[in-house]
């Protein structure tokens, strides 16, 4: 005989978790001793919400789905922005929580929420296991549904009596590989004649081209092509960013540098793209450029995107047998190449300028010297993230991770630790802005207690800077978005970490390799000047003359 709560480690072993985070409750204690005698390490955080995050995290660089864990109404609630976070991302993840007894009712109805309600539209599916035996078959099934096309998260609730239930036998379920369905050749030819037929082509690549295993098939891609191309933000770095075939990042969704080579190309192949993300460009009803779609699921139709093509099927069956007609078969268009010079030569101009506090240009330059072509830096969300997918050059795929689908606040340490978690031997660095740091600011404790090396950096202006930044661009009076700060160094040193606050310029550099150089979690706090925000986003953008501004 044998415990739910049993069963159900034995079934997440066989699926090959190593780690489950999260905040445990009373709901989760036959759970919670069944992991106690398992090969799984349980990684205690200080909040589920960071839990959720590292969970998302794990599946984003792995491909295989992260798990956490929380008990019922409050715990699992908290759940539900790093649901959404995995969800929107595409992240597979899986989220156990606990839930009072399904078979009888002694508390009444004190802390039941419906959490399979409330998850229905954050998840791919959700589900209450309603007896021991199907456990197995349960757990085999949303590990499938969370990794399948368009991965995802999947929640199951274990209420404590059906973890308490024991059973006489239930065999976990074989995993067993599963392909993916591909584009049929009428469909490649298609796309390949459009291209031979155009003049001025153009890849873009997209979040679902960040998947950990396409990295080699398209930068085999773009090598036997030699087609230019340029990333959505989440996108980046599925194919070296030092390639010479690089036309920059889609930061802003029109009127930036490299939307001039939007408005060159004739025809845009559109790698992975998910209308999750803040448009990379927007698509014209007539004049603009053709757009064929690889991806592996259809196209989303949207206002500002709506392709001409359609290759639906593994994306890295889809770019090989393409780039097998086109090799050898295209003419490199010289004008692009050259708007490319000038285009990069925009997005480095002052980035070595001394001015103190640091800006954004120069934070970027200094964080790209400072970390190997493997180093991860993981982005919380602020008016930073525009200037790291605009300016900092990745060489390794999934190695700048930022959110450009939910774009939550408070996600960067968390993620950051997961990383360090997953690859302890490369520099990882997160990059936060002292608004969204502090939302999940606790977990210091927790990255020390786990012995990790992680570089936090803290971007200190006092204020939730991008919404204050887009307040003054619309004309409204500065208000309602300055805040006080602690001492961020005695707030890492509190927690058992090590602080140090850069106090000019040129003190970045050495600030962070010394950081990284001493070990563990160490916290750098850096002024930042926001000023660049409107001379360059707002007022360089709209004054300038396409074409020739760049020169």
């Amino acid at each position: 005989m044998r415990k739910g709560s049993t069963l159900l480690v034995e079934a997440l072993e066989n699926e090959g978790v190593d780690r489950i985070f999260g905040v445990p409750g009373e709901e989760n204690l036959d759970f919670l001793e069944s992991l106690r005698t398992s090969r799984i390490e349980l990684v205690l955080t200080r909040h589920e919400q960071a839990a959720a995050f590292m969970a998302a995290t794990h599946g984003r660089l792995t491909g295989r789905p992260g798990v956490c864990l929380a008990t019922l109404g409050p715990g699992a609630l908290n759940f539900s922005t790093g649901a959404a976070y995995a969800h929107l991302g595409a992240w597979p993840m899986i989220l156990i929580t606990g839930q009072k007894a399904v078979m009888s009712a002694r508390q009444a109805r004190f802390q039941i929420v419906d959490i399979v309600a409330s998850m229905k539209p954050l998840t791919k599916m959700t589900r209450q296991i309603v007896s021991a035996a199907a456990i197995p078959a349960t757990v085999r099934d949303a590990f499938r549904v969370a990794m399948e096309e368009r991965p995802g998260p999947v929640h199951l609730e274990l209420p404590e009596d059906i973890a308490a239930e024991e059973v006489e036998s239930a065999a976990v379920v074989p995993v067993h590989p599963i392909d993916r369905p591909i584009a049929p050749p009428a469909a490649i030819d298609r796309a390949a004649a459009m291209f031979l037929a155009s003049r001025r082509p153009l890849v873009m690549i997209g979040a679902a081209g960040s998947r950990p295993w396409l990295a080699d098939a398209l930068s085999a891609f773009v090598a036997r092509t030699r087609l230019p191309f340029f990333n959505t933000q989440m996108g980046k770095g599925a194919v070296t960013g030092g390639s010479n075939l690089y036309m920059g990042t889609a930061a802003l969704s029109e009127g930036d540098y490299v939307h001039e080579a939007v408005a060159r190309a004739d025809v845009i192949i559109a790698i992975g793209h998910d209308t999750v993300e803040k448009p990379p460009f927007l698509m014209k009803n007539a004049g603009g450029p053709k757009v064929i779609h690889i991806g592996f699921q259809s196209a989303t139709v949207e206002q500002v995107y709506h392709p001409d093509i359609e290759v639906i099927g593994d994306i890295g069956a889809s770019v090989e047998a393409l780039a097998t007609r086109l090799e050898g078969r295209l003419t490199p268009d010289e004008g692009m190449i050259e708007l490319r010079q000038k285009i990069l030569a925009r997005l480095n101009d002052r980035a070595e300028e001394d001015r103190f506090p640091v800006t954004p240009q120069r934070l970027v330059h200094d964080v790209r010297e400072v970390m190997p072509d493997d180093g991860i830096v993981c982005l919380d969300n602020g008016m930073y993230k525009i200037w790291f997918a605009r300016n900092y050059r990745t060489h390794v795929a999934n190695t700048l991770l930022l959110d450009n689908a939910l774009a939550t606040m408070g996600a960067g340490l968390p993620s950051a630790m997961m990383a360090a978690m997953l690859y302890p031997q490369r520099r990882v660095m997160a990059v936060c802005g002292d608004g969204g740091f502090m939302m999940n600011s606790q977990e210091m404790e927790t990255a020390v207690r786990l012995g990790l090396n992680l570089v936090v950096v803290i971007l200190n202006d006092s204020a939730y800077g991008m919404i204050r930044w887009k307040q003054a661009v619309d004309g409204f009076e500065d208000f309602g978005m300055r805040f006080g700060n602690p001492d961020f160094v005695r707030y890492a040193q509190a927690y058992g970490a090590k602080g140090s606050r850069v106090t000019a310029v040129e003190e970045l550099v050495p600030t962070l390799e010394a950081a990284f150089a001493g070990g563990g979690v160490h916290l750098v706090d850096v002024p930042i000047d926001y000023s660049e925000n409107t001379r360059v986003l707002v007022d360089e953008l709209r004054n300038r003359k396409p074409g020739l501004e760049c020169a």
